[in-house]
C-alpha cells in the first residue's frame, strides 16, 4: 500500500520529499528545479536546455561514458527534460540500487564540469534537435501557435533556443547560467517507490545541503495573449491547424474544470472534436485538443491536420464546437463520461512509481503542499455542467483566440474574419 508522503528541508532550503511504496521493486528518483525556458533572456534562449544536455558530459569523478556505462550496469534507466517553468534529471532503478542512482544523479547535477570539448561535442546535436522539431510539422506547429500566441514573452519562444544562440553559447556561458539559476531554494529531490526517506536523507542530504544560497531571480512577466492569424508556408501533404487562446493558472481553482473542458471538447475518443471531425466527417486522422498551466497564466489550444482542401470547413468546424460549450451545458452524462475518463487516468498512473515521483515534485513546486488525490477527484466529481458551460463562454470564442497554419497555405486564409466562416462552407 502507498504510505504518505515524507519531506525534509535542508537548511539553505533545498526540498527532499519521499513516497514509499513497499509493493514495488522499484524506485524513482528525480531532482528538480523550479527554473526553465521561461526565465532566459532572449540571448540566453536555449541555455537551459543546453545545460540539460551537459548535465551528463562528465563530472570530476566521472566521464561521460562512465556515467552511461554505471547506469546501465544497474538496469536502470535515466533522462532529463526541459520544461518553460521547470527541469528535471531523474532516473528509475530496482530498488537495490537505490545508493548507487542516488550517487550518480547527486554527482551529475552538484558536480558537473561543463568541459569545454564535451560542450564542441555537443552543439550539433543541439542543432539536430532543433532541425528534428522542424521536420515534425506537428511538433514545430506547437511552438509557431505559442509565438503566435504570446509574441516576445518568454512562453513564446521554443525551449530548444535559436540557431543563431546555440552557435553562439560556450561552456563558461551555460556554467554561470547554471550557478545563477540552479538556487537551493528552487531544487526540489523527489523519490518514490520501495524506499526508506531517512535512506534517501543520508544518501542525498549532506552533498545537496551544502549549496549556496543565490541572491537573484529573474522576475516572470505574464503576456498578454495577441488574438489573430499566422499563416507559414512549407510543402507538406497536410494542413497543419493550431487554435490557441489563454487557459486557467496552475495554482486556480478552476483548474478542475479547465481539465474536464479539455477532455470534453477533444481529449479522447469520445470527444466533441474526435467525433464530428474525425468520426463522423473524416476530414482529420489526428485532432485533439490541449491544456498548459504555468504560475500565472494557461493556454488552451486545439490541434488538426487536414487535407489542404479541407481547411476552411475543418476550421468552421472547430469554431461551431467550440462555440457549442459557452452556449449550452453539456449533459450530464457526458460529463459524467469525462469525469471517469479523468478519474480513471488518475488512479491508473498512480501505480507507477514514475508518476507518484512526479507527483511529490509537481505538488511541492506549484502548491507548497501535497495535495492527496483523493481530494483531486473528488474536485473533478463535483464539477457541474453549468461550471463547464461558463468557463467554455470565458475561454472558448475563437474570436479571441490566435490561429496558426502551417503548410500550403491557401492566400484566403490570411483575410480577416477567419472565426466567422461558415459552418456550410
Amino acid at each position: 500500500m502507498t504510505e504518505a508522503a515524507r519531506k525534509t528541508q535542508l537548511a539553505n532550503g533545498v526540498r527532499i520529499l519521499t513516497r514509499r511504496m513497499p509493493h514495488v521493486r522499484s524506485v524513482s528518483m528525480g531532482v528538480w528545479v523550479n527554473a526553465g525556458a521561461r526565465d532566459e533572456a532572449p540571448a540566453e534562449n536555449g541555455l537551459s536546455h543546453l545545460i540539460e544536455h551537459m548535465i551528463f558530459k562528465g563530472t570530476e569523478r566521472r566521464s561521460a561514458y562512465d556515467i552511461a556505462k554505471e547506469l546501465d550496469a544497474i538496469g536502470g534507466n535515466s533522462n532529463a527534460f526541459t520544461s518553460l517553468e521547470n527541469t528535471c534529471y531523474h532516473a528509475k532503478v530496482m530498488d537495490a540500487h537505490v545508493g548507487a542512482m542516488a550517487d550518480i544523479l547527486t554527482d551529475i547535477f552538484l558536480n558537473s564540469i561543463f568541459d569545454p570539448l564535451e560542450f564542441e561535442r555537443e552543439r550539433p546535436v543541439i542543432l539536430q534537435e532543433i532541425g528534428m522539431m522542424e521536420d515534425s510539422p506537428e511538433e514545430h506547429l506547437h511552438i509557431l501557435s505559442g509565438n503566435n500566441l504570446w509574441g516576445d514573452n518568454p512562453l513564446g519562444r521554443s525551449i530548444l533556443g535559436t540557431r543563431e544562440n546555440i552557435l553562439r553559447f560556450d561552456a563558461p556561458t551555460a556554467k554561470q547560467f547554471f550557478c545563477n539559476r540552479y538556487q537551493p531554494d528552487r531544487i526540489s529531490i523527489a523519490a518514490a517507490g520501495n524506499l526508506s526517506h531517512d535512506h534517501i536523507l543520508e544518501l542525498i542530504g549532506p552533498a545537496f545541503d551544502a549549496i549556496p544560497t543565490g541572491c537573484y531571480f529573474p522576475k516572470r512577466e505574464t503576456p498578454s495573449a495577441n488574438p489573430g492569424i499566422s499563416t507559414h508556408f512549407r510543402k507538406l501533404e497536410q494542413q497543419h491547424i493550431g487554435m490557441v487562446g489563454p487557459g486557467i493558472a496552475i495554482g486556480d481553482p478552476k483548474r478542475y474544470a479547465f481539465s474536464l473542458l479539455s477532455t470534453l471538447v477533444g481529449g479522447n475518443m469520445s470527444s466533441r472534436l474526435f467525433q464530428e471531425i474525425r468520426e463522423k466527417r473524416g476530414l482529420a486522422y489526428a485532432v485533439y485538443s490541449y491544456v498548459s498551466s504555468y504560475a500565472d497564466t494557461g493556454m488552451f489550444g486545439v490541434y488538426a491536420g487536414v487535407d489542404p482542401d479541407h481547411t476552411l470547413p475543418a476550421i468552421a468546424l472547430i469554431n461551431s464546437i467550440l462555440r457549442g460549450f459557452g452556449e449550452a451545458c453539456v449533459s450530464d452524462d457526458e460529463l459524467s463520461g469525462a469525469k471517469e475518463y479523468i478519474r480513471g487516468s488518475l488512479l491508473l498512473s498512480a501505480e507507477s512509481s514514475d508518476n507518484q515521483m512526479v507527483r511529490l515534485a509537481q505538488n511541492e513546486m506549484h502548491y507548497g503542499r501535497q495535495i492527496p488525490l483523493d481530494d483531486v477527484i473528488h474536485k473533478i466529481m463535483a464539477i457541474t455542467p453549468e461550471e463547464i458551460r461558463s468557463l467554455a463562454a470565458e475561454l472558448l470564442d475563437p474570436e479571441h483566440m490566435a490561429l496558426t497554419i502551417l503548410g500550403p497555405t491557401a492566400t484566403d486564409l490570411s483575410l480577416s474574419g477567419w472565426y466567422d466562416i461558415p459552418l456550410e462552407l
